[in-house]
């Protein structure tokens, strides 16, 4: 039947992706392949204009998202109905040579045009049933025909039929679908539930997250986080790696608060962030957290819809995450248990993956879009300060957020040729001490009592180590070992070390943020300079977050001529004793 109801699309194509978007606004129903003829149908006669795509997004209150595995099934589909319409012409019976069999044409000719141009569009599968049952008639007329001559005729039209089957019979949702036929009833819809399963984003994030559990899966573990947020972990029999499934409260809500957030975030997005909003991140938040709350309640009042005071904070929460925050990555930061986040190029095609405490690296089931990964660069640039183009394509930076603090790299093109790629470090919400690494059997009391000794009799130290060997918690938690009476002067080109923390204790500190020896950035003091000018800052201890280049000479000047009346120390990268010599003889 012809479409009556227009709706507008356009391709989007971005990071090797040709991407289908269909606004569905001004219809009164939801978007859904498998639950709707006419979408489906809607969507065939699309893709037979603008060809194959790699994903099918439906716009309405919230986005219907179908992967690449089940938009591969239409296009094969449209495929199988140009070549059978436009190239072999199958309506055409003028090449049947039996000129005598014209009188069976028109019913033909009417059958195939109902099956294939339009159940075959709206419904494949029951145009794939249609045509085996008519294919196992014609057959059976053969045997008794109606009139004398209808045997010989039917030939040509059965093969004809044969043919089309085939031709179907080789595509992946035929293919999937032959097990769930016995039974199945033409028109019935519920056999495509069994294939199309679109992810349904809210409107106003940027992030796709798959609320359904894996089949055949085996909970490990399950617990809670920030904010009410569910996690649990999961054994897949296909994977190696566990998977860290979270439900995060925005998908909670109901479809007039889903409404509420993208109206918000609409208005929001119209502000542009300056550099001096994210100098002090705690009271920016504080600012737009404030503002967004009033906007939302404006917004319900004008829509009628009632929140009370824990609603309108929870949604407030959730739309300062998505506006001038990380999003979903936040809710990770406030687990515990996680230790680095890594979202790999290109942004929008990989999971995020973690490093959990009890169960090491872990799939999520959280994919940023390339959109979300724009928006924490531009974020990360304002907050360092630093960076981050084609000319500099690596950025170092810290990040604080409710849910906890963050060590993060930034890598883009050249460097990372498929895009924009992100780690993050999760630092412990509050300092290591000597007694939490004797409570975790890291170290002994023995160990921990030389150590507190070597500090207090202002000893110089370099602590070297792996990648995560714990350089850094055993620096900061020498650090609490310091007298308060003492001043402390850090020295990072990456802030790491607890100095807030500490700060809240009543120690006395004076941090300072140095060039990054990867990134360089011309406004920034290099690392060896920030050396020199802390010996003429007084009688202080003083703390290098790690010797990294040709700081380590000045380094080794103030510890010879006891420039410092207080402990000198660092860290370093070094397997073993040797390692570190070598290193800081021959490479630095």
């Amino acid at each position: 039947m012809p479409d009556k109801q227009k709706v507008n699309y356009k391709i989007i194509e971005k990071a090797e992706e040709k991407i289908l978007q269909i606004d569905y606004q001004d219809l009164p129903y939801s978007p859904s392949l498998e639950d709707d003829a006419a979408t489906m149908a809607r969507t065939f006669n699309i893709l037979l204009e603008v060809g194959k795509v790699h994903k099918i997004v439906f716009l309405q209150k919230e986005e219907y998202i179908y992967d690449h595995r089940q938009t591969k099934f239409l296009n094969e589909l449209v495929t199988v109905y140009n070549h059978l319409v436009k190239e072999k012409n199958i309506f055409d019976f003028s090449k049947f040579k039996n000129a005598r069999c014209q009188r069976f044409w028109p019913a033909w000719q009417a059958f195939l045009r109902t099956t294939v141009l339009f159940r075959l569009k709206e419904d494949p599968i029951g145009a794939y049933v249609e045509l085996n049952r008519r294919m196992r008639e014609e057959w059976a007329k053969q045997e008794r025909p109606p009139v004398p001559e209808y045997a010989k005729c039917v030939t040509s039209f059965g093969e004809l039929i044969d043919k089309i089957i085939s031709l179907l019979r080789g595509t992946e949702l035929i293919k999937n679908a032959e097990q769930f036929l016995p039974g199945h009833k033409v028109g019935s819809r519920e056999i495509y539930k069994k294939f199309f399963k679109p992810f349904i984003r809210p409107h106003f994030m940027y992030t796709k997250v798959v609320t359904s559990f894996p089949t055949n899966a085996e909970e490990l573990e399950s617990y809670k986080i920030a904010e009410d947020t569910d996690v649990m972990l999961i054994e897949l029999p296909d994977d190696i790696r566990p998977y860290y499934h979270i439900i995060p409260p925005e998908f909670k809500l109901t479809e007039e608060k889903y409404e509420l957030l993208s109206a918000a975030r609409e208005v929001m997005a119209e502000h542009r962030p300056q550099r001096s909003e994210f100098l002090e991140p705690e009271r920016t938040r504080e600012i737009f957290y404030s503002v967004e709350k009033d906007l939302l309640a404006d917004l319900a009042k004008s829509k009628g819809i009632k929140l009370d005071y824990k609603e309108l904070d929870k949604l407030a929460k959730i739309l300062v995450r998505y506006t001038i925050g990380f999003g979903l990555v936040e809710i990770l930061l406030s687990d515990p248990k996680i230790q680095d986040i890594v979202i790999n190029a290109p942004i929008g095609t990989n999971p995020i993956s973690i490093i959990h405490a009890d169960y090491a690296e872990c799939k999520t089931n959280i994919t940023p879009m390339p959109n979300e990964g724009e928006s924490w660069a531009t974020k990360l640039r304002l907050i360092s300060g630093r960076p981050l183009d084609e000319a500099n394509p690596i950025l170092d930076s810290s990040l604080h957020v409710p849910g906890g603090r963050a060590r993060v790299a930034a890598m883009q093109r050249p460097l990372s040729p498929d895009g924009l790629s992100f780690a993050f470090r999760r630092h412990r919400d509050k300092s290591w001490t000597l007694p939490l690494f004797i409570d975790n059997k890291m170290i002994n009391s023995i160990t921990a009592g030389v150590l507190s000794f070597l500090v207090d009799g202002a000893r110089t130290m370099i602590i070297a180590g792996t990648r995560s060997s714990g350089k850094t918690s055993l620096l900061g938690a020498l650090m609490v070992e310091q007298m308060r009476s003492n001043r402390i002067i850090t020295i990072e080109d990456t802030l790491e070390l607890p100095v807030d923390q500490l700060r809240e204790l009543g120690y006395d500190i004076q941090s300072m943020k140095v060039r990054s020896v990867i990134t360089g950035g011309e406004g920034e003091v290099a690392a060896e300079q920030g050396v020199r000018t802390s010996l003429r800052l007084g009688d202080s201890a003083l703390v290098v977050g790690e010797v990294r280049s040709k700081e380590a000479l000045a380094l080794w000047e103030a510890m010879r001529i006891g420039a410092l009346a207080k402990s000198v120390m660092g860290t370093i990268h070094g397997a073993d004793p040797y390692s570190v010599y070598d290193r800081v003889v021959n490479d630095l």
